[in-house]
């Protein structure tokens, strides 16, 4: 071969022969190569199904010294805009308009209103591309942590629960602004008060180690979990869109986590044994109706070894309706083989009963009388988006060799632990690992500093597609909380994320998340529209962003060109900047326009 190649040199024989062989010689280098260094690599698109892996950037080694890494250039993404008449959502509430909430004519047409049908979720058959008016004189929201303790009016101009709560200290108008001071229906001298409270009746609660991620159910406007953020728990707070005009919609515009629910005919759309302490004050649930359905519900979301804190009258009054009430839970909390950990009354003559969640079978074993009845062996695991009620308790949850899975190690470490619940396959470890270690540059060499995103103006964020919740724990040392969802279509990792001592949720974005308009800083999809593109329309989910979003906040999406180029004219048209960086990650910029009347 060398000698023939020789010859051809010398005689200057077969020219273009040579010169194709050569470079035939040097594509096949450059493939070996290329593969060589991609197997190495973690592919996140990979974790989402029906997705085609995108090939991504080099990112830049991290820096020693963060103010020598310069941002990445962006560019304009240049498409036109697509040719969509926009129209502003109608009627007195359209500024708070929540579609799936808020369809009048099938809440109209409800049969029963018993158990809260009507604040349930009740879809328009198809998705209303109206966009959500501002209100009159709304202004970017303060600052966290400013926010927490006060909110400007304007933005949440509702008086309603001024005036309704003004005895309890909920929440109090002072000039401009709606001032939060910490108070409560139970919460008379304080909620830092209470919280200690709380910890000193049961030392073994440990608020920000042992219990980290809690549930507050009715919960106002969310000052109890507000305020326990300054301990390190994370709560998710919960109520319905009822009487108690924007309770959640305050607790969201304060940066507070809070997401609207109802404790009604169908499951919360929480994982199975998600929550590590559950808490009730004056929540208003009639928690032993149906036979205790709700409680078996709160069994079904909470821990083995979890706790739920309840404070209300039947604990600490003795009348004969809270007599009844409470004879009623001792016999529906003994069957589902909960027992009273500590009951106690505070300076102030309030009530609380605290109640463990087993962490051993032998108890369901040796019921004289098996009801409720454990659920079926093949019983769906965290099957909940508009499932009923159960009527059973679910079975503890045991590792791959049948011992019971235990409780997650302390915070901090459990953020970064293998989560207790993962699968147990072989490669489910490394998977986890690999995941973690591949948002964790992410996040660092592109989304802090590479992107044009005020991270400082950030508070609240949406992962629409969160998977194990990388993007979430890269973001933890930030003033910001992480709503990860994962979609019902998308490998179950709720439970996963729980573990690690965050929070989330279960949505199909083909429908109206349950949330307020602009109660979100920062939205984010990874790999997702494409997936989406196969059951629903993207215009439909591009407006659902507009509606949560709030003006000047940020979408960020990592996404092949082809769902970039899609995007771009829909984002264009609503007047948001779009910007592109590196041929995959597009910022987009919500502006203050909206179509006129």
């Amino acid at each position: 071969m060398a000698i023939w190649v020789e010859s051809l040199l010398k005689e200057r024989k077969y020219p273009f022969i040579f010169t194709l062989a050569v470079l035939l010689m040097c594509v096949t280098i450059l493939l070996f190569t290329n593969n060589a260094t991609s197997n190495s690599k973690f592919d996140p698109a990979g974790f989402y199904p029906d997705v085609k892996p995108q090939p991504l950037a080099q990112f830049p080694s991290p820096t020693p010294k963060k103010h020598q890494r310069l941002p990445l250039r962006g560019e304009p993404l240049l498409v036109d805009d697509a040719n969509i008449d926009w129209k502003p959502c109608k009627g007195p509430l359209a500024a708070d308009y929540i579609p799936c909430l808020d369809n009048f004519r099938a809440i109209k047409a409800l049969k029963s209103r018993r158990h809260m049908e009507h604040r349930e979720r009740h879809c328009p058959d198809s998705s209303p591309r109206c966009l959500v008016p501002l209100p009159r004189g709304y202004k970017v929201p303060l600052p966290w942590p400013k926010s927490r303790d006060m909110i400007w009016y304007d933005n949440v101009p509702h008086p309603k629960l001024v005036e309704f709560k003004k005895e309890q200290n909920w929440v109090v108008k002072s000039a401009d602004y709606l001032v939060f001071p910490g108070g409560g229906t139970q919460f008379k001298e304080g909620v830092n008060h209470y919280t200690k409270f709380i910890e000193k009746t049961l030392p073994a609660i440990q608020w920000g180690k042992n219990i980290r991620v809690v549930l507050d159910v009715g919960c106002g406007v969310a000052s109890f979990g507000g305020y326990l953020l300054d301990k390190n728990v994370i709560t998710m707070s919960f109520a319905p869109k009822d009487e108690h005009e924007a309770q959640i919609q305050f607790a969201l515009e304060r940066g507070i986590p809070a997401t609207l629910s109802v404790i009604g005919t169908q499951k919360l759309t929480f994982p199975n044994n998600g929550f590590d302490l559950i808490h009730c004050a004056r929540c208003r649930v009639h928690w032993d109706a149906d036979g205790g359905k709700p409680l078996f519900e709160l069994n079904r979301i909470l821990r083995p070894g979890g706790f739920f804190a309840w404070s209300a009258t039947p604990v600490y009054r003795d009348d004969e309706r809270d007599r009844k009430v409470w004879n009623a839970m001792v016999t529906v909390t003994k069957a589902m083989c909960w027992t009273v950990v500590a009951k106690t009354l505070d300076s102030s003559g309030i009530g609380l009963v605290i109640y463990q969640k087993p962490t051993s079978s032998s108890c369901y074993q040796e019921r004289k009388e098996s009801t409720p009845p454990l659920c079926e062996n093949n019983y769906r695991k965290n099957i909940t988006w508009y499932a009923k009620l159960s009527s059973c308790l679910i079975p503890l949850p045991v590792d791959g060799e049948g011992n019971l899975q235990s409780w997650p190690m302390p915070w901090p470490q459990r953020l970064n632990s293998i989560p207790p619940s993962l699968s147990t396959e072989p490669d489910a470890g490394e998977t986890f690992f690999k995941d973690s270690k591949h948002w964790s540059e992410l996040v660092s060499d592109i989304y802090r500093d590479g992107l044009s995103i005020n991270w400082s103006s950030v508070r609240n964020i949406m992962d629409m597609n969160a998977g194990y919740a990388g993007f979430a724990t890269a973001l933890i040392d930030l003033p910001v909380w992480v709503m990860n969802v994962v979609p019902i279509d998308m490998p179950e990792t709720l439970t996963s994320i729980f573990d690690r001592g965050l929070i989330g949720i279960y949505h199909d974005w083909c429908e109206s998340f349950n949330t307020y308009p602009r109660t979100y800083d920062l939205v984010h999809a990874n790999f997702l529209f494409k997936h989406l593109e196969q059951r629903c329309d993207i215009v439909d989910v591009v407006v659902e962003i507009d509606r949560i979003l709030r003006p000047d906040g940020y979408l960020l999406v990592q996404d092949s060109m082809e769902i970039i180029n899609k995007l771009g004219p829909v984002l264009r048209s609503l007047h948001w900047s779009v910007t592109l960086y590196q041929n995959q990650f597009l910022v987009g910029r919500k502006s203050f326009w909206r179509p006129k009347r």
